[in-house]
């Protein structure tokens, strides 16, 4: 596979070109990452479909990443700065131990992982949040300089709702009134690349949310002042919303999704931060803002 591509310049940020691998690069906020540094730093998206990554226009250099060839791994990041840890499989905990030994093989000297907000939460025992505190253990205990990003549920999400905007001009979604305070994907990339690109962000964790706390109700209003027209929000209950979870996810996603949900309705995810905007100097944008800029999705 060989290096990573062009030389770096010495040491970590201060402007030098760096080799960083994303681990995760077809995802939400993987993609968005490689887009973002491609201009700048010699990128290698490590996904498990390169074929469809290279169809999709991921740009950097595409490697297919199998957790079960550890050379091939090592091999990958060699060379490397810095990665960008975007595992998020909660059914396969071992993937980011596979992905954080070859690093560490490797030489790769920076470590960020994507983790999420509720690890701060000690009422949080779902089996997602379980995980992501497995990994940040794994992160922390690494030997890398490492720094953990933990965002909130994205904006992004709504595009779960854009089939059922189109067909009929309804949203459904369980525990309608109570809040999460959602952060756009766009901006957590955004943190991601200034921690990965500059120095001073070692041993720390950075709480990346939205400016406000919204609900699926003001979610749905919002959306539809965006495409100019009213839309309907209907209520789910726990059996409707279990059912639709287990036609896509196995059964213990499905109780983590419902422990999830039941925490948001007793308020656990009304706190905002300042994590996006210490890291991008730019204050969070609001919900709103996301969906006039998505409308596309939902006409």
């Amino acid at each position: 596979m060989g290096g990573c591509g062009e030389p770096a310049g010495p040491g970590l940020g201060g402007g030098a070109r760096l080799r960083i691998v994303v681990a995760g690069a077809s995802g939400t906020v993987g993609s968005r990452v490689v887009r973002m540094l491609v201009p700048g730093h010699a990128v290698r998206a490590l996904t498990r479909d390169p074929a469809r990554a290279a169809r999709a226009g991921l740009g950097g250099q595409i490697v297919g990443a199998d957790h079960h060839d550890g050379p091939g791994l090592v091999r990958a990041c060699r060379g490397a700065d810095a990665m960008l840890l975007i595992t998020g499989d909660p059914m396969r905990p071992d993937l980011d131990e596979c992905f954080l030994a070859a690093a560490r093989r490797a030489g790769v000297r920076r470590v960020v992982q994507l983790s999420a907000l509720a690890v701060s939460d000690p009422g949080a025992r779902d089996l997602m949040t379980c995980r992501q505190r497995e990994t940040e253990d794994l992160v922390r205990s690494s030997g890398m300089e490492w720094t953990l990003l933990r965002p909130r549920a994205f904006m992004s999400n709504a595009l779960s709702w854009a089939a059922s905007v189109r067909e009929s001009g309804v949203v459904r979604a369980l525990h309608g009134d109570s809040r999460n305070a959602c952060v756009d994907p766009e901006e957590v990339a955004a943190a991601a690349v200034r921690v990965l690109t500059t120095p001073g962000h070692a041993s720390r964790a950075y709480g990346l949310t939205g400016p406000e706390a919204v609900s699926a109700r003001e979610q749905t209003e919002q959306l539809g002042r965006a495409l100019g027209r009213p839309l309907d929000f209907v209520e789910l209950t726990r059996r409707e919303a279990v059912e639709s979870w287990r036609a896509r996810y196995p059964e213990p996603m499905v109780s983590a999704l419902l422990e999830s949900a039941e925490r948001q309705l007793e308020g656990a995810k009304l706190a905002v931060t300042s994590g996006v905007t210490d890291l991008t100097g730019r204050a969070p944008g609001p919900f709103w803002a996301w969906a006039a800029r998505h409308t596309h999705h939902f006409r």
